[in-house]
This record gives C-alpha cells, sequence and structure tokens, in this order.
C-alpha cells in the first residue's frame, strides 16, 4: 500500500537532494545542467545514473562522490549506487565511487 508511494517520496527527495548540487566550474545546479539521468529506487535502496558535461570532465569523480554524499544524506536512504556513464573514466569512477567504506556509526 505506501511501497508504492513510499518510492515514489524517496526518489522526489533524492533527485531534489542532488539536484540541488552545484557544479563548481559553471555554479549551475546538476538539475539546471541535465547531468542525472535515472533515480531508480527499490525498497530503500537508491542507484544514481549521471552524466558528466562531457567524456573528459575533469571533476566526473568529485561529482559521483557529491551525489553519494547527497544521497546518503536522505532520509530513509539504507544503501546507494552511482553509476557515471559517458564518460573515459567511467569505470573507474564508479569502482571508487561505489566503494564500500565505514559509516562511523555502531
Amino acid at each position: 500500500m505506501d511501497l508504492a508511494s513510499g518510492g515514489a517520496e524517496l526518489e522526489k527527495a533524492v533527485r531534489e537532494a542532488v539536484g540541488k548540487l552545484i557544479d563548481p566550474e559553471t555554479g549551475l545546479t546538476f538539475e539546471e545542467m541535465g547531468i542525472i539521468k535515472e533515480v531508480k529506487v527499490e525498497g530503500r535502496s537508491v542507484e544514481v545514473v549521471f552524466r558528466p558535461t562531457s567524456p573528459f570532465c575533469p571533476i566526473a569523480l568529485r561529482m559521483g562522490l557529491d551525489i553519494r554524499r547527497a544521497v546518503e544524506n536522505v532520509e530513509g536512504v539504507e544503501s546507494v549506487r552511482v553509476i557515471c556513464v559517458d564518460h573515459m573514466m567511467a569505470e573507474a569512477i564508479n569502482k571508487v565511487v561505489n566503494r564500500e567504506r565505514s559509516t562511523g556509526k555502531g
């Protein structure tokens, strides 16, 4: 009953959080630049697909890490996967951004 609306609410919250991020090179938000291509929510797990402004974007790793941090701070999110597409270093970026790390909680 609440699962579908809960997923939609979580997706909306995630899109809002990552959309507010600022590209340091342009001063525009990720939403204004159309960087976020897809947000998938399954339960409390979120996957965000983003496309940097160019295949050689020098700050794509930073963008991915910023997206992950923003999503981790959204209430209700338990796990995050961030996928970079259409970048020459996408595979390496995805490995670093999605590396398991200690949350410091516990």
